[in-house]
């Protein structure tokens, strides 16, 4: 049994870990059953339920009571399961893609680096105004992209300390590391033409 709204609410907003395990071992499995129901995967829902949960400790100073505390955590779910729904159906699987790079960007079997880069980048890709349209690329990416390049890139994890930190497939690492490397290169490009 979980205590009064307002005793929740209290401990989400100074902080209290015990109050918020507490409404996460109650509430998330059947906030994963409703979010599964508008999203094409389990790992899809997942990423729902932890973006509402983000949301809430984001947003929870502004809760103003007119609902029930578990009402307005659902309807944060079920509105971030809509949209990640919408964005799903406008998807293209990864199958049926072809290389999100020109494979011509990158160097061929026969050179001492196959598989990296042709070009490097200029000097000036170091300053801050790099960084900033960096920064706001990895911004626009997908939640799960965005953490697997910020870990790998920014971090500097392996491969597989992030699929452990993930718990994702090595594959799964690999086309979400790809895809997020391809947009912000993509981006930079776009900036500096």
């Amino acid at each position: 049994m979980l205590p009064a709204d307002d005793v929740l609410v209290a401990g989400l907003r100074s902080g209290d870990e015990a109050t918020f395990a507490r409404l996460l071992d109650s509430w998330s499995a059947s906030m994963l059953r409703l979010a599964r129901s508008f999203v094409s995967t389990d790992a899809s829902a997942e990423d729902v339920v932890q973006d509402t949960w983000l949301a809430v400790i984001r947003g929870v100073a502004g809760f103003q009571g007119n609902s029930s505390l578990r009402t307005w955590v659902y309807r944060i779910l079920v509105n971030t399961a809509k949209k990640r729904g919408v964005r799903e159906q406008r998807t293209v699987p990864w199958s049926d893609a072809g290389p999100t790079v020109d494979p011509e960007r990158f160097r061929g079997p026969g050179d001492d680096y196959p598989g990296h880069w042709r070009d490097f980048p200029e000097p000036w890709v170091l300053d801050g105004e790099f960084r900033q349209v960096v920064g706001r690329a990895l911004g626009e990416l997908p939640t799960r992209q965005r953490i697997v390049v910020t870990l790998r890139d920014v971090e500097g994890h392996s491969a597989e300390e992030v699929c452990a930190l993930l718990e994702i497939s090595t594959a799964n690492q690999r086309v979400l590391l790809h895809r997020g490397r391809a947009f912000v290169r993509a981006r930079i490009e776009e900036y500096y033409r």
